[in-house]
């Protein structure tokens, strides 16, 4: 398995002071896709991301895994299991979490991006929604779905996994339930301009 280094980042900041009675800066918007296996929710970031990465106002981070990298349309940095341990241990993740057997993190620096202002953009598991609006807000949950065929059929296209592994992962599908008013429901089943558009428009009403 091809594996991407990490180290530690080297350096610090200057902390700088804010001149008195200057407004605080507001934070930019942290963007949660989630949805089921089969969803699209790596195609509705990659559309976003080829429309809005150029203007700086919107940054769509690598995330860690401990999986191969394929020539799926996701674009992530594999490690391995020990080198994952090992970043989570030294807080390399704002956000981390385990699923199907495998480790996932999104990079710390997205504090950085959303303390500038910028608007963030990350694929998660829905079991971090509200981790994340606790330490993150403010929080859009972009929450993308299509029907159970459409993402039977998906799964096995993709070729990866057995016909039952796919199929414990339909019945998984409705483990947790999203809900709050800063979610956004993208149905994924038509074609990608629609729920990207969709995304796109609130990511702009968001200030980015």
């Amino acid at each position: 398995m091809a594996i991407i280094p990490w180290s530690a980042p080297s350096g610090g900041r200057v902390a700088v002071s804010p001149e008195p009675n200057a407004a605080p800066p507001r934070n930019g918007l942290l963007v949660l896709v989630v949805g089921p296996s089969g969803a699209g929710k790596d195609s509705v970031i990659g559309y976003c991301r080829d429309r809005l990465a150029a203007s700086g106002r919107v940054v769509f981070p690598r995330r860690v895994i401990t999986r191969e990298e394929s020539g799926e349309t996701e674009d992530h940095a594999t490690v391995s299991e020990d080198d994952f341990h090992r970043m989570v241990s030294e807080g390399a993740f704002a956000l981390h979490w385990r699923a199907h057997g495998l480790g996932y993190g999104i990079p710390a620096s997205i504090a950085d991006d959303l303390a500038a202002g910028r608007s963030v953009v990350v694929n998660v598991s829905r079991s971090v929604i509200d981790e994340a609006r606790r330490r993150f807000p403010p929080v859009l949950v972009a929450s993308v779905t299509a029907p159970v065929e459409v993402l039977a059929d998906r799964l096995a296209r993709r070729g990866r996994e057995s016909p039952e592994r796919i199929q414990f992962r339909l019945e998984r599908r409705g483990i947790y339930t999203v809900e709050g008013d800063d979610v956004l429901v993208l149905n994924n089943a038509g074609p990608i301009e629609r729920s990207g558009d969709a995304l796109i428009d609130a990511l702009n009403r968001g200030g980015a």
